[in-house]
């Protein structure tokens, strides 16, 4: 999951281009990217995309990001959405556990009429100081929930944090990645809006990369390589997780050695995740 693009709802001309790119995951937009008058045609575009697309053959995971679970919008982007063949839905603006609960209290009800049979997991954004505070209660709220995605455009611009300074940003990182931590679940960067900044995106993939981040949201196809390279493991960190792995294997049980280093159950399980994220990249590299 190096790379997620957000491709707007209301620009279906996008639909196949990303769908033939090379983002791991495309997140389609039903939220901030359309206008209010777009949101109905966008959800209708949208559905019937992924009604069509065939994006398991092109070996691609989508996201569908909806309407608010406070807004006009969200049942109506429920109903289209939670039929379809999605890998997550991705929830914005939940900022307590309470909400999150009523959030899944009204999808389950909608696809108990829709008669929706699989249980779609859930991308919760967290993207105001009160979310973060509470990000890994929410995380733990519901079983659906498989990752928290941090959003710096809303966490950050409304209170002046100046996010040039990447203390700030890693301040962020930090407190979403050790929530997601504690609740088992993965962390997705933010979306970074400098279009032809690679070093500023690069600085934040970096510092994200470093903490244990799945990836980035990327705004544009052309951040999908900035991210594809940052959050891909690097072939030396490929072959000391062969070895690792190799070497538990033949040691069986227990702490035991490999090039000069103590190995244990914490450094075998990121051995293993690192050779897991190699097998699910090989259709998208």
């Amino acid at each position: 999951m190096r790379s997620k693009l957000f491709v707007p709802g209301s620009r279906p001309a996008l639909f196949a281009k990303a769908m033939a790119g090379d983002a791991d995951l495309l997140s389609f937009d039903l939220e901030d990217a359309v206008a209010g008058e777009e949101k109905a045609a966008a959800r209708v575009q949208v559905a019937a995309f992924l009604q069509s697309a065939p994006h398991r053959a092109a070996g691609k995971q989508v996201v569908v990001r909806v309407n608010a679970w406070n807004t006009s919008a969200w049942e109506d982007d429920l109903r289209a959405i939670l039929p379809l063949d999605i890998d997550l839905l991705n929830l914005p603006k939940i900022e307590s556990v309470e909400q999150l609960r009523q959030a899944m209290s009204e999808i389950d009800a909608i696809e108990a009429r829709l008669g929706v049979r699989r249980a779609v997991g859930l991308l919760v954004n967290i993207e105001t100081p009160r979310a973060l505070r509470h990000a890994a209660k929410i995380a733990q709220a519901h079983p659906r929930v498989r990752g928290l995605q941090l959003g710096l455009g809303d966490l950050f611009e409304p209170y002046g944090i100046r996010r040039a300074d990447l203390r700030n940003v890693h301040a962020a990182q930090y407190a979403l990645r050790m929530a997601a931590a504690e609740a088992g679940a993965f962390a997705y960067d933010a979306a970074f809006p400098g279009l032809d900044d690679e070093a500023g995106f690069r600085a934040e993939a970096d510092a994200a990369r470093a903490l244990g981040f799945a990836g980035k949201s990327c705004v544009h196809p052309r951040q999908v390589a900035w991210a594809n390279d940052i959050f891909a493991p690097s072939v030396k960190e490929i072959d000391d997780a062969r070895r690792t792995v190799q070497k538990a294997d033949e040691a069986g049980e227990g702490a035991f050695a490999v090039d000069g280093r103590m190995v244990d159950a914490p450094f075998l399980a990121r051995a293993r995740a690192v050779l897991a994220l190699v097998d699910r990249n090989k259709g998208t590299a």
